[in-house]
């Protein structure tokens, strides 16, 4: 079932609901903005939409936070901050109070795009990132955020587009490719995977999300084939849903993490989707039963 959806003033790469109890309703999006020609210039935005069951989407904010592209972001479990990704390898920390945004810092972290960062919900001084030049690194915010804690520039063979944390084991972490492999780490020893799960769903896998109630359950980004409900037990891989309501680049997707419940009483799963070229922002609910 669809809520809603609106376009976007940009090509649409992530959507991130807020992870804080009185914020679920806040929906953060990002987009980019590359204009050619004979002075060509880069830009990127970020959008906070409300999003209500009986409104649909509405707008609250809309600012631009860089000249490069912004490529991904993720809200602080524990601060009303972001962390993003730019097209230039920068990580930038953004600070957001009454729906005002602003930059706290900014570092160079990759020499190529970063297509993936994510704060560590068990340690939120730790910040990880993903990019288009195979490494994955992790960064302690209390150090100098410039010093990186660690790298691994071994395990990836193509662009690492996706990291997410598992939200029911604060040792398990993974990381997703170009190469459609699923990595899963242990975060106490992050040399190597200790698995690595091919998940063949038709398309790389640009973004996942874990479900925070149902384990394994994990929402994917598919690019080319549009986004894809799984689960995940050991090697096993299982599609529960596709969704293909989007005509373009499946780059975005996200959890709603809030509770709402019908008027049957059970709760209702929420998801957000966007698509790149098309600019598509959609809010919809899953067919199936998740919960």
């Amino acid at each position: 079932m669809d809520i809603g959806h609106c376009y976007l003033d940009g090509n649409a790469d992530v959507v991130e609901f807020c992870p804080h109890n009185t914020f679920h309703h806040v929906l953060a999006a990002s987009t980019y903005t590359l204009q050619e020609g004979d002075q060509p210039s880069r830009s990127g935005s970020i959008s906070l939409f409300n999003v209500d069951l009986g409104d649909a989407l509405k707008e609250v904010h809309n600012q631009k936070v860089s000249s490069s592209m912004c490529l991904c972001l993720d809200w602080n479990p524990l601060a009303t901050s972001i962390s993003m990704g730019l097209s230039n390898g920068s990580v930038s920390l953004i600070s957001l109070e009454d729906t005002k945004t602003s930059i706290l810092r900014e570092w160079k972290a990759h020499d190529f795009e970063v297509w993936a960062t994510s704060f560590d919900p068990d340690q939120p001084h730790l910040v990880y990132s993903g990019s288009d030049d195979c490494k994955f690194k992790g960064w302690d915010l209390r150090d100098g955020p410039s010093e990186v804690a660690f790298q691994n520039s071994k395990a990836h063979q193509m662009g690492v587009c996706c990291i997410a944390k598992s939200p029911h084991n604060p040792n398990t972490l993974f990381t997703g490719s170009y190469d459609e492999s699923l990595r899963i780490w242990d975060v106490r020893s992050i040399s190597r995977p200790v698995n690595e799960t091919s998940i063949n769903l038709g398309g790389g896998v640009w973004r996942i999300k874990n479900h925070l109630v149902v384990p394994g359950l994990i929402l994917a980004a598919c690019m080319h084939n549009g986004f894809a409900i799984v689960q995940v037990n050991g090697n096993e891989v299982k599609v529960v849903e596709m969704y293909n309501k989007h005509e373009s680049l499946a780059y975005g997707a996200d959890w709603y993490k809030g509770s709402i419940c019908q008027q049957d009483k059970k709760e209702k799963t929420i998801v957000a989707t966007c698509s790149f070229y098309d600019q598509l922002l959609r809010v919809w609910v899953p067919e199936n039963e998740i919960i």
